[in-house]
């Protein structure tokens, strides 16, 4: 498989270790380019060159806002030389679908996975980690990397089996993420729906931030509350977690050697 990542969102990060979480999955192969935080149409040709040396079966491209050019264009050129390209992207993306669909080019797009609050008076790395850490969480928690895992690794079958990829066309909101995180017990089930809600909305504020308010000191304090949303989002999605764990109800799904999806609830028990 081959990964693109032009800028960053929160799927990113960890979207390639979904598929192998100890590193022993036998048979699959993964190469990672990036272009660090910049997405223009220069970077996504360069980087859809160095995927193209890889020879994929599977391409994934990540990227804020993919209907801007440059993830577009990752997207054409790779689907175009023939490899399966699927695209995950957070909301504002949904206003490409239909040229994703007219390149043969699948796609997931994350509701909650929402922008940050790119203002220079607000925004420093420490800022930039932190708010990515948060997200981290909520996508974990709520199932959302669940949701995205299951499809690539159907995806993968597809191949092994010598079959054309199903490419997805997936958006994943709150009832679809937290039915991929199997909770037991319904107030966990209830809190990860409000944090992947609560995420959601974090956009809203964000896009406000840094595109419609000119004043910088409107636009910051509008960044600042964003990030304290995205911050208890991740706590609400920390407490779902714990009901689980104190129930010793909690899913996990490790991989097994040959990527099948085992699946246990108790802490002291074997995956199967």
């Amino acid at each position: 498989m081959g990964f693109l990542k032009l800028g960053n969102i929160g799927s990113a990060p960890m979207i390639e270790f979904l598929l192998d979480e100890r590193a022993e999955r036998e048979g699959l192969k993964v190469r990672v380019v990036s272009s660090g935080a910049k997405l223009g149409v220069e970077e996504a040709v360069e980087l859809a060159e160095a995927i193209d040396a890889f020879k994929p079966d599977l391409a994934i491209v990540t990227s804020p806002n993919a209907s801007l050019p440059g993830p577009l264009k990752a997207v054409e050129t790779l689907s175009s030389r023939g490899y399966p390209t699927t695209v995950v992207s957070d909301s504002p993306a949904k206003k490409a679908l239909e040229k994703f669909e007219a390149l043969n080019a699948g796609y997931i797009i994350v509701e909650a996975d929402s922008m940050i609050g790119a203002r220079r008076e607000f925004l420093d790395p420490a800022e930039m980690a932190v708010f990515n850490a948060d997200v981290i969480k909520v996508l974990a928690v709520t199932g959302a990397f669940n949701a995205i895992r299951d499809v690539m690794d159907g995806m993968i079958r597809d191949v092994v089996e010598k079959r054309n990829p199903t490419l997805p066309k997936l958006i994943i909101d709150g009832e679809k993420a937290v039915e991929a995180a199997s909770f037991t017990n319904p107030y966990a089930k209830a809190k990860a729906f409000a944090a992947y809600e609560t995420a959601r909305k974090v956009s809203d504020l964000t896009v406000k931030a840094c595109f419609q308010v000119k004043e910088w000191e409107r636009y910051t304090v509008l960044a600042a509350a964003a990030h304290e949303l995205m911050r208890k989002a991740a706590s609400m999605a920390d407490e779902a977690r714990e009901i689980e764990k104190s129930n010793d109800q909690l899913c996990r799904t490790p991989h097994a050697d040959d990527g099948t999806i085992l699946r246990k609830r108790r802490l002291v028990e074997k995956p199967s």
